[in-house]
């Protein structure tokens, strides 16, 4: 006898089991699904479809396009790897045809793609080398997005051309931790949280540090000390320099203190095949330190710990291809996104860098006053009154204080002479009435190529051989910036038994030995001086403080700086000349010796006038018409400021005379309009203006729009 409970239930079922029988026949009915193919050949069987970044670099087309992934390539075409595809493929009788070829990277795969039309099959997978991954990719996402730029713009400056000899190559083994160096701190003692950054870098945390290095020769070994640091406990360094000789000194300062093989140099004097094969090292976790100049600011370092840049206002750390990135803002970005240590240092403080400590985003590391004035040499300053009392000074340009410090100098050591510009004499000017000497056929500025030779205009070429001023008629010409080789001309007439040397971008020399010599070097190119410098001249200084750009002041004292901390401290007798109006603030705090204090003042006044860093501004550039009808186009933020337009000189032409061209107004002239928002609101307008450019571009208008983001020169 059963009971109750074995009774079948024979109950109708409940909405939910309706729903589940009648998915369970639906399911049933379903004919088996066949091998997915394309043009009768097979697909992939799992993740059919490749999500593809197209190398087109197009703001309208900054988006990822999906492709099907042959069988035979399944293996082989995964995330992050190169691939060749048709892009403008059209759709006939249900299949897609056509199209050019265009390379291309693997960011994802799917099963199932969002695009409801055939899609178009890989045409080839370049490498099966992994070399664009999530992390990078992640960086050139922000980096385009804060640069208003395309992600195929900013993924060329990442990933280096592929040369497939070095791919070939085995890449060799990581090595082995450093030992940890006898004295780890070494020159970062004279810092006062110098100790303590450096033991939060081998603690594996994450500080930030804005630092202002003391002159000397000591910062590369101070760099190195943070990277060895850094790579003590376990993790990867990244160090962004501006040029060549600067890679190469962090590099020997390395190399001496973790040895061979724990560190790669990226410079473009490698060369094309010897920097890929040393980026892949990078990429393939083979090394975990890397020093380079610009465009090393994207090698992909794995368990990144610290990301340094040195001498960020060095204008060779902005990118000039698109989106234009500057190596500071890159390098920001990664510690974030990463959450690594950041160190930015100088001789010098930009008004960024001021702003991280302002807004205690990063901590100062800086010496006591009284260490920095035992470092720093001794500043004499020549104003415009001492040189028109001083009878040398208005028949040889130099003034008699000069003379004295070269002729005082010389006696210990080799004295570094920094002339604003290269050349001869660059710019001349009537002698009697001072008005600038001009071309008759373009009104272009005339120079003197060299001593004897005629007057030549530096916009057209012509030569003038009979000039007089189109104001007094005087025949007679002085020169408004003497050049590099017009100074050491007369430098060498004035001390005939002593060698000269020139330093400047036709030749730029790398040291110099302690003997006494003059060095005239343009500024950037100043060589190092075994021992130091006995002495320096800071000539026409007026020359760097005219410029009419917002930054003319700090660029100025940056310049200064860089050369000053090349001479030997007061103790050694060090002396630094320069002439320039000692009422001008950079020149007082080049005699003090206080970066800081000129940042923190410059930055309080951009804060009042509302100029970057403090706020986010855009510059649009280009003819007038094409400018004025752009910018209203733009949904610009309900904070935005519109500056403008005012005309500016029209780019010139690829591999031209460098140089300022005229400013011409009219339709056909150029205009600027800037855009600006206050802090918060840059990511908004940077977006704002991305969506006008793609817009722009999709209905494809001819005339050129330049967008960029925070100008440097917005004078």
């Amino acid at each position: 006898m059963s009971s109750a409970d074995d009774e079948p239930d024979t109950s109708p079922p409940g909405g939910e089991q309706l729903a589940l029988i009648r998915e369970t026949v639906r399911e049933a009915k379903k004919p088996r699904a066949k091998p997915r193919t394309w043009r009768g050949a097979p697909l992939a069987a799992e993740l059919p479809v490749a999500r593809v970044l197209v190398d087109k670099g197009l703001t309208h087309l900054d988006r990822y396009f999906d492709y099907a992934v042959p069988a035979d390539m399944d293996a082989e075409a995964q995330p992050g790897v190169r691939v060749r595809v048709r892009f403008g493929a059209r759709v006939v009788k249900g299949r897609r045809e056509g199209g050019e070829l265009h390379d291309g990277f693997i960011v994802e795969r799917l099963a199932e793609s969002d695009y409801g039309g055939p899609l178009a099959r890989l045409a080839q997978v370049l490498s099966p080398e992994v070399v664009l991954g999530p992390e990078l990719l992640g960086l050139c996402r922000a980096v385009a997005d804060r640069y208003a730029g395309s992600l195929a713009d900013v993924v060329q400056l990442a990933v280096p051309p592929r040369r497939a000899k070095a791919e070939g190559e085995e890449s060799p083994a990581p090595p082995a931790l450093p030992p940890a160096p006898e004295d780890p701190v070494g020159p970062w003692g004279r810092y006062g949280d110098g100790a303590s950054f450096l033991q939060a870098l081998a603690r594996g945390d994450a500080p930030r540090a804005v630092w202002d290095a003391l002159p000397g020769p000591h910062w590369p070994d101070e760099i190195a000390r943070a990277v060895a640091a850094t790579l003590a406990s376990g993790r990867g360094a990244l160090v962004v320099v501006p040029d060549g000789r600067a890679a190469a000194r962090v590099d020997s300062a390395l190399k001496a203190l973790v040895g061979e093989g724990q560190h790669v140099l990226l410079a473009a004097e490698s060369g094309p095949e010897e920097r890929y094969r040393r980026w892949l090292s990078i990429n393939r976790g083979a090394v975990r330190a890397v020093v380079g100049t610009r465009a090393a600011m994207f090698a992909p370092v794995r368990r990144l710990g610290l990301v340094a840049i040195w001498d960020d206002g060095d204008g060779s750390h902005s990118e000039q291809h698109a989106p234009q990135p500057h190596a500071r803002e890159v390098l920001l970005l990664r510690a974030a996104h990463e959450k690594c240590g950041f160190l930015l240092g100088a001789h010098s403080r930009t008004v960024e860098a001021a702003q991280l400590v302002e807004t205690g985003w990063a901590r100062p590391v800086e010496a006591a006053r009284d260490v920095v004035r035992a470092a720093a040499p001794v500043v004499r300053t020549v104003g415009e009154n001492d040189q028109a009392r001083d009878a040398a000074a208005r028949a040889a340009r130099l003034p008699t204080v000069a003379w004295q410090a070269v002729r005082e100098g010389l006696k210990l050591g080799p004295v570094l002479v920094q002339v604003p510009r290269r050349g001869y004499a660059p710019r001349l000017a009537c002698e009697r009435c001072r008005t600038p000497a001009r071309c008759r056929k373009c009104a272009g500025p005339l120079e003197s190529p060299g001593s004897g030779e005629a007057l030549r205009c530096g916009w057209c070429g012509d030569t003038v051989a009979d000039y007089s001023c189109v104001e007094c008629g005087s025949t007679r010409l002085r020169a408004q910036i003497v050049g590099a080789r017009r100074t050491a001309e007369e430098l060498g007439r004035a001390f005939p038994e002593v060698p000269v040397r020139t330093s400047g971008r036709e030749h730029v020399l790398e040291r110099v030995a302690g003997e006494p010599a003059l060095v005239v070097s343009t500024p950037g190119a100043e060589p190092v001086a075994e021992g130091g410098y006995a002495a320096a001249l800071l000539l026409d200084g007026w020359a760097l403080l005219s410029r009419p750009d917002l930054r003319a002041g700090e660029e100025a004292l940056r310049r200064w700086l860089d050369a000053a901390a090349l001479v030997r401290g007061q103790a050694e007798g060090g002396t630094v000349v320069i002439v320039a109006d000692p009422a001008q603030r950079p020149v007082q705090a080049l005699v003090r010796w206080d970066p800081a204090g000129f940042a923190a003042r410059e930055l309080a006044e951009r804060a009042e006038l509302g100029f970057p860093p403090v706020s986010r501004m855009i510059a649009v550039a280009g003819p007038a018409a094409a400018v004025r009808e752009f910018v209203p186009a733009v949904q610009l933020p309900e904070e935005a400021d519109v500056l403008g337009p005012v005309p500016v000189a029209p780019p010139g032409p690829p591999g031209g005379r460098r140089g300022p061209r005229p400013v011409t107004d009219g339709a056909d002239g150029w205009e600027r309009v800037l855009l600006r928002v206050p802090p918060g609101r840059g990511a908004a307008l940077a977006a704002a203006v991305k969506t006008a450019v793609a817009a722009r571009m999709a209905r494809g208008d001819q005339a050129p729009v330049r967008v960029r983001v925070d100008p440097a020169d917005i004078g």
